[in-house]
């Protein structure tokens, strides 16, 4: 029994899983591994290693890509350092005989400077420092390792590019600054024995696309210096990992080694699903300074920025004083300056922070395990996403509890009806489109600059390379001559390249009163946090928005605490650009292919900061924003049913809202990373139409995929609208947390009569008259 159980005992208690202790299955050390290695990793008590881990060791030295798909803490790093630390350390077997020459006259012997390379990837800059603590921690003689990345300066990256061994960084830092300097970093790329691509569940929708075309720009130029790196893989949640290392990395599949039998020790973990009487979060807080109070280290998972702080600062309010005063509960999430970050990382090392609210940003600062307790406010969106924080519980030879805390939303309550689905069912598949045009034809551009592009390099880009270059050379991007494709402009074809979809420079949020920057945000991102009168919360402390100038990248806060909190509200429209795909849809027609959606902050509500009721509503005028993307989207002529105007139109917006919640079900998103609209007779249709589309640019697979399963999806959604208890609907059906009208216009009876009549199976004949689907 855990030290956390009893705290649990509670009619709010939906179901209790107990995920039993997991022995330890040793191996002996590969014999190529060097002494110097071996003695390395045992002066940090490892006498042994976990046979996994040296699965992996061996599949990389041989030179086959990897995927470890291990447990999150079972010692993945190590499995993956054991060949890197190998490769790169310089020791005695590395070593080569200095020929005679008439100068020396003697033999000598003479240690590289690095006898190989390896590249380690993190989604982010924080882990790649993270792992740069842990690697230096094995004190081994002569291994030189650096981490670099857009805030190092010049000689920092000159000594990892001319020094190291082993070299730290992020898909940005690869993408603006070594790719496009290969020249200088020759002497690095054609040495480079591995890749590590760490957190690989990250690289999914519109930013795996580009990461896996950044890849493939790597192994091109590598190749182009006599190099052929072997990649390896680590997530601790991937389904199909196969699949995804080949379509990321740009390998067959059925040439990857997949290691996902987990060796490492592991306590018993408790599992509670846990249905709120209040407010989540307020129940999150409570919860939280109950495990603090037992002793429990705790780190408390939270999808807003704003209600992490908020938990932090009410989880502090109730905990117990001690001898030395109350345990200290802090708060984490993206955005803060990387001096408070690693100061709460170091907290939580030590153990003298014992209670965390955090959003994911945490799992991407850190690699944080054997925590006593973990919580997370709400359903995180895809089941990867919830094993990749629940494994942050447990060490040997201790119980660790984990609580899901049920958020009001239709997903939420659709896993706690049905339980089974969250343990039993395997993790979604990870989606990324490699070949995403939107993202293939700028990457081909820097390519094209950093080396002339032929017809052969189709072996690294796929078959579409060469119509998208035809495309490029007609819009004069590129330019063909005898040697291939050539990138024609004075300036950087990759500085045109966003990764991540930012959105552009960063918004700095500055006090007024003392000029200190608070925290970062991007451009998008800002319409909705720092505009105008927004209310801004940092480190548990409350600011006012005074101004938000996006030209010069600046929004100016003063601190206060107004007793509320700000939620904006925004319109969108979605014009379709072509359709791509059509079939039958039960009664009515599904359609797949390219949108624009156009969205706009208009205004914002202030919310009551403990009873989050509505005091008013401000405008805003803020500017229009466009997107292209990937919708699905269907049609029905819903003239025949009993409903007006008005219950028709709040009928779809009803069932629009429980299918975006729904979604995350049958593709590896969460609700948002996907939007929709509604409407009785939208003008590109003529008649009834929901669409559902990707948030994100060129798409990102999650619109394609509820199109391949719109029977189970729309199946599901009706279910939720009939099962859920509520009489006229409620966050666990219809009322979405990101309603752009805030939840206004929603009849769930009527969405039930629609949705039936929609899927209610055609008539025979009326099968006959819909064209085959079309690519």
């Amino acid at each position: 029994m855990s030290d956390g159980q009893g705290l649990l005992d509670s009619e709010q208690v939906r179901h209790r899983r107990r995920l039993p202790e997991r022995v330890a299955r040793y191996a002996d050390w590969p014999s190529w591994l060097p002494v110097e290695v071996v003695d390395a990793v045992r002066s940090r008590g490892i006498e042994r290693p976990w046979q996994h881990q040296v699965q992996v060791a061996d599949a990389a030295y041989a030179g086959c890509p990897v995927a470890v798909t291990t447990g999150t803490a079972s010692g993945k790093t190590l499995g993956y350092l054991l060949p890197v630390m190998a490769a790169t350390y310089g020791g005695a077997a590395a070593t080569a005989p200095v020929p005679l020459t008439a100068r020396t006259q003697t033999r000598s012997l003479l240690r590289p400077k690095r006898p190989h390379t390896a590249l380690y990837l993190a989604p982010t800059k924080a882990l790649a420092h993270d792992q740069l603590r842990a690697a230096g921690e094995f004190g081994l003689p002569g291994w030189r390792v650096a981490a670099v990345d857009g805030d190092s300066d010049t000689a920092e990256r000159d000594w990892a590019r001319d020094h190291a061994g082993y070299v730290l960084t992020n898909p940005d830092f690869l993408h603006y600054s070594v790719l496009p300097n290969h020249g200088r970093w020759a002497g690095f790329l054609g040495n480079l024995r591995y890749v590590v691509i760490d957190e690989a569940h990250r690289y999914r929708g519109v930013f795996g696309s580009h990461v896996a075309q950044v890849v493939r720009r790597l192994r091109r130029l590598c190749a182009s210096y006599g190099a052929n790196p072997v990649f390896i893989l680590a997530s601790a949640t991937v389904t199909g990992a196969d699949r995804m290392t080949a379509e990321l990395v740009g390998c067959e599949a059925d040439r990857v080694t997949v290691v996902d039998q987990d060796a490492s020790p592991h306590g018993a973990v408790d599992f509670t699903l846990w249905e709120p009487m209040q407010y989540p979060t307020d129940e999150a807080a409570h919860l939280m300074a109950r495990f603090v109070d037992a002793g429990l280290q705790t780190v408390t998972f939270i999808a807003s920025r704003r209600m992490a702080e908020l938990t932090a600062v009410r989880a502090q309010e109730q905990v117990g004083v001690g001898g030395d005063g109350p345990p200290r509960i802090d708060s984490y999430r993206a955005g803060y300056l990387a001096s408070d970050r690693r100061a709460l990382e170091a907290g939580l090392q030590d153990g003298s922070l014992r209670g965390l609210a955090a959003t994911n940003a945490l799992e991407l600062g850190v690699d944080v395990a054997g925590l006593d307790a973990v919580i997370i406010t709400g359903f995180p969106g895809t089941r990867s996403a919830l094993w990749q924080q629940a494994g942050r519980a447990g060490r040997t030879g201790r119980d660790a509890e984990v609580v899901l805390i049920a958020a009001r939303n239709p997903l939420d309550a659709y896993y706690f009806d049905h339980p089974e689905l969250l343990f039993d069912e395997p993790i979604e598949q990870t989606v990324l489109h490699a070949a995403n045009p939107y993202v293939l034809g700028p990457h081909l551009a820097a390519a094209a600059q950093e080396l002339p592009i032929t017809e052969a390099d189709a072996c690294w880009f796929g078959p579409q390379m060469i119509p998208v270059l035809h495309r490029l050379e007609s819009q004069g991007v590129l330019r063909r001559r005898p040697a291939g494709w050539f990138w024609p402009r004075p300036e950087r074809a990759g500085d045109a390249v966003d990764l991540r979809g930012a959105g552009g420079p960063v918004i700095e949020i500055v006090e007024i009163d003392s000029g200190r920057v608070l925290g970062t945000v991007d451009q998008a991102g800002s319409d909705g946090t720092v505009h105008p009168g927004a209310v801004y919360l940092h480190q548990g402390d409350s600011y006012l928005v005074e101004e938000l100038d996006q030209e010069e990248c600046e929004a100016l806060v003063s601190a206060a605490r107004p007793g509320y909190y700000t939620e904006p509200r925004g319109t969108h429209d979605v014009q379709i650009v072509e359709e791509l795909q059509h079939r039958p849809f039960g009664n009515g027609v599904l359609h797949y292919g390219e949108v624009d959606v156009f969205s706009q902050v208009v205004g914002y509500l202030r919310r009551d900061e403990v009873t989050s009721d509505v005091w008013d509503e401000t405008p805003l005028d803020m500017p229009e924003r466009r997107l292209r993307t990937k919708a699905t989207w269907w049609t029905f002529d819903g003239s025949g049913l009993d409903l007006s105007a008005t219950q028709l139109g709040s009928a779809a917006h009803a069932a629009e809202h429980t299918a975006i919640g729904l979604l995350p079900m049958f593709a590896p998103c969460d609700r948002w990373d996907i939007g929709g609209l509604s409407t009785i007779l939208h003008p590109d249709t003529g008649t009834l139409t929901v669409f559902v589309h990707d948030g994100h640019p060129g798409g990102a697979g999650f619109a394609e995929r509820g199109y391949q399963v719109a029977e189970a999806w729309w199946a599901a959604t009706l279910e939720r609208l009939n099962s859920c208890r509520c009489e006229l609907g409620c966050p666990s059906c219809v009322v979405s947390p990101k309603c752009g009208n805030a939840n206004q216009m929603l009849d769930k009876q009527a969405a039930i009569w629609l949705l039936e009549a929609l899927l209610r199976d055609p008539a025979p004949t009326d099968v006959g008259s819909f064209s085959q689907p079309q690519v």
